[in-house]
């Protein structure tokens, strides 16, 4: 069975210094993606924090500072399961600005990896689009992360996308620039501008923050609420453990079969 990649390039109006913090260090990745701890070294250790226990960990497969970072896992995974590798290329942009280029490579070839290939296409879109708000809105400040999880079974994302506004104190789907007030029952309300709206994912930028909503899926789907607390001394402000339950219970209160996912 042969392999395929996803590649991506993002245009970012940041200086490939900026980029280059951003994607290869702990604080930087955590600030966009999901919480990081990176060892900067060829050979150093890549451990990454889904929410909900689930974490993975793997080896820095490369390390040339300031323009290539890539990892990979520690061993091999078990027989038929995809060996994923990851490449982040940064390079200056004439005029200004930088290119970032991302591969990332393990896919296996088949109809019955589609729909993993598709997960991540789509979730590695809305990751880079956080970056892009990140170097834009928030650059440089620290991030309190909190990540949630679940995995609802027996239900598809079109029948979890209403139950989801519900949710938020919302009567549909926002567009795109919409000003919204998001409503959870137990969470804090939030209140922002709507700058993501698609079939997998809402998301919000606040003026402290960026929030996304997700479900994605068939016949059990996973749904998701990731948050993204920026500020000088947000660490005062933001009780992230605290945040982390409430979003937790909330998933669960709207989708009791969406068990947080267990650490493998």
């Amino acid at each position: 069975m042969t392999e395929r990649e996803l590649s991506k390039r993002v245009e970012l109006d940041a200086t490939p210094e900026q980029v280059w913090e951003a994607i290869s260090t702990g604080p930087g990745i955590s600030a966009w993606f999901v919480p990081h701890q990176v060892e900067p070294r060829a050979g150093g250790t890549v451990e990454q924090s889904y929410g909900s226990g689930y974490a993975t960990s793997g080896r820095v497969t490369a390390w040339e500072p300031g323009r290539r970072f890539a990892y990979g896992s520690f061993q091999a995974p078990e027989d038929g399961r995809p060996d994923y590798a990851f490449e982040f290329l940064v390079e200056g942009r004439d005029g200004g600005g930088t290119v970032l280029r991302f591969v990332q490579s393990g896919f296996l070839d088949g109809s019955d990896w589609d729909g993993e290939y598709d997960s991540f296409d789509a979730g590695w879109d809305l990751f880079f689009h956080n970056l892009a708000q990140y170097l834009a809105h928030f650059a440089g400040r620290p991030v309190v992360n909190v990540v949630t999880m679940g995995y609802a079974t027996g239900v598809d994302a079109a029948t979890a996308w209403p139950v989801l506004y519900r949710g938020l104190g919302l009567t549909g789907p926002p567009a795109v620039g919409d000003e919204v007030t998001l409503r959870p029952d137990g969470p804090e309300p939030i209140t922002g501008v709507v700058d993501v709206a698609n079939a997998e994912f809402l998301g919000v930028r606040s003026a402290h923050g960026l929030h996304r909503i997700g479900a994605e899926g068939g016949a059990g789907c996973g749904v998701s609420a990731y948050h993204y607390f920026y500020g000088g001394d947000i660490d005062g402000d933001i009780d992230g453990a605290a945040a982390t339950a409430a979003w937790q219970d909330w998933l669960t209160g709207l989708f009791p079969s969406a068990a947080p996912v267990a650490a493998p």
